[in-house]
Parts: structure tokens; C-alpha cells; sequence
């Protein structure tokens, strides 16, 4: 089974997109993983000079500043993901759009509407949008989410599982019946590492972090078995390690604890080599 990393661009909108593809590129990812409309003026040459350098892209969604009231969110939802869909050129179009959709208080019956939006421009575009599991959306945490695809069996999940263990303060040893369901609604996976006490680690390589690392491995080795029992012949996994305030600053500096770039390269290259073989 073929298995492609993606680079995430949160924490590198600093660099321009031409040393950032070249960056990418040496780095062993396909392409990267971006929310172009939070710097919409800087993304313009986005999908042309990732075309020239032969990278792929996966389009990310959020909106929260409509939250609050759903007839603007509804909206709002609809503009952005349409706005989204004008990051294409020619034969270069996005993978597919993942979205973090909804808000943590919205009615079931809010939430359908939300993927009957996510669902007809996909649709439309053909261009597949997948939910992302992610705090303070409609998938916070994993019992949520085993009653929404039993309700709606046709979504399909970016997993994360960072954000589930920092909402149930556990390595969810007693949901492996949600952990499961999930993974066979999975169709992408953001490989950052959470713990109990929130969502991400301060480095996962560090022997402390350990227990919080084998977890997810084993999340992440059943899925990749999941997609290969199934015949599956592809997997996309972005490395999600993110800037601040996901990493952490030395107390009174804005110096990072660690490399977050160092961390997502470190993450392709230790999955790359544990899946080798499958």
C-alpha cells in the first residue's frame, strides 16, 4: 500500500511559498496541508507554485467566528468551503477539503444540515470533504461521534485522536468500541501525539512521552491495517505537530520548547519506516 505524507503549512506562513515547497519537497512530503483562507492574500500563487514543483494539496476548513448563530455559521460554512474550491488550476485541485465543521453545542438536527451543505458541494465539485475529529466541534470526543455515524454511516473522518484524549483526560481504554467505528470511517489521518492533560506532547521523541506515543501508534497501526484488510491501496497522513500555543514557550520567552518543523519530519520519517512493509 502506497503511503503519502503531507506537510502541514501551519507554523511555516512565515516562509514564502517558494522556499517553502523546496523545503517540502527535500523533506520526502507529497504535497501539504494548508488553511488558505487565513492568509488569503499571501495564498494567491499557492496552487501554481505547488504545481510547478510537483506537490500535491490537501485544503483544510474552520470557522468559528459565526458560530454562535447557526443561520450565519450555515452561511458562512457554504461561502467558505466555495471559496476553497477557487484554489484549483487546471488539473491541480485539491485531494480533498478537510473540515471542522459545526460547533460542540449544535442540535443533531443542526449538524445534518451541516453535512447536507459539506455533502452536496462535494458533490458538485467532486471534490470529497471529510469531517475532522477536533475539539469544540461536532466530534470533541469519541462516544460523540459513534452516535453520529450510526446516525449518519456515510461521513467520512480525518482522525485525529489528540483532541478525544485531552477531552477524556484517558488513552480511552474503555471507548475502544467508538476508537474502532472511527477507524473504519477514517479516510486521512493527523499524526500529532496528545495526552491526557491536553493535545499535543512537548515532543514525542522524548522518552517521558512514551506512553502517549505507543498509544496513538496502536491507533494508527489498526487503521493502517483497517485500509489494507479492506483494499485499500493508498493512506495520506499529515504530521500535525503544531506552533503555539499547541507548542508550548519557555516560561517568560516566545521561545519555543522544540523544533515543531524537526518534529513533523521526524514523524514522516519514523511512520515511513514503521510502514515500509505493509
Amino acid at each position: 500500500m502506497q503511503i503519502d505524507f503531507y506537510c502541514p503549512r501551519w507554523g511555516s506562513e512565515h516562509i514564502d511559498w517558494p522556499q517553502f515547497t523546496r523545503q517540502v519537497k527535500q523533506e520526502g512530503f507529497v504535497g501539504v496541508e494548508v488553511f488558505p483562507l487565513g492568509d488569503m492574500p499571501n495564498n494567491r500563487d499557492m496552487v501554481s507554485t505547488l504545481s510547478d514543483a510537483g506537490l500535491s494539496y490537501i485544503l483544510l476548513h474552520a470557522e468559528l467566528h459565526e458560530g454562535k448563530d447557526f443561520n450565519r455559521y450555515i452561511e458562512a460554512l457554504e461561502r467558505n468551503l466555495y471559496t476553497l474550491l477557487e484554489y484549483q488550476s487546471g488539473a491541480a485541485k485539491p485531494e480533498f477539503i478537510v473540515s471542522q465543521t459545526g460547533r460542540e453545542y449544535y442540535s443533531h438536527t443542526q449538524m445534518e444540515a451541516c453535512f447536507e451543505v459539506c455533502d452536496r458541494i462535494s458533490r458538485e465539485s467532486s471534490v470529497r470533504i471529510i469531517q475532522e475529529t477536533h475539539r469544540n466541534k461536532w466530534s470533541f470526543a469519541a462516544h460523540v461521534v459513534k452516535d453520529y455515524l450510526m446516525e449518519f454511516p456515510s461521513l467520512e473522518l480525518a482522525l485525529d485522536f489528540s483532541h478525544w484524549v485531552c477531552v477524556s483526560e484517558s488513552y480511552l481504554e474503555d471507548q475502544d468500541d467508538a476508537i474502532d467505528l472511527a477507524i473504519r470511517h477514517g479516510r486521512h489521518l493527523h499524526a500529532r501525539v496528545g495526552f491526557p492533560e491536553g493535545p499535543q506532547v512537548t515532543d514525542p521523541r522524548a522518552p517521558e512521552n512514551e506512553e502517549a506515543l505507543m498509544h496513538h501508534l496502536a491507533w494508527w497501526d489498526r487503521w493502517i491495517t483497517h485500509l489494507k484488510k479492506t483494499g485499500s491501496d493508498r493512506a495520506t497522513i499529515t504530521p500535525e505537530f503544531g506552533a503555539y500555543p499547541y507548542m508550548q514557550y519557555r516560561p517568560f520567552t516566545t521561545q519555543p520548547l522544540t523544533n515543531q518543523w524537526e518534529i513533523n519530519c521526524w514523524m514522516r520519517q519514523m511512520l515511513q519506516e514503521r510502514y515500509k512493509e505493509v
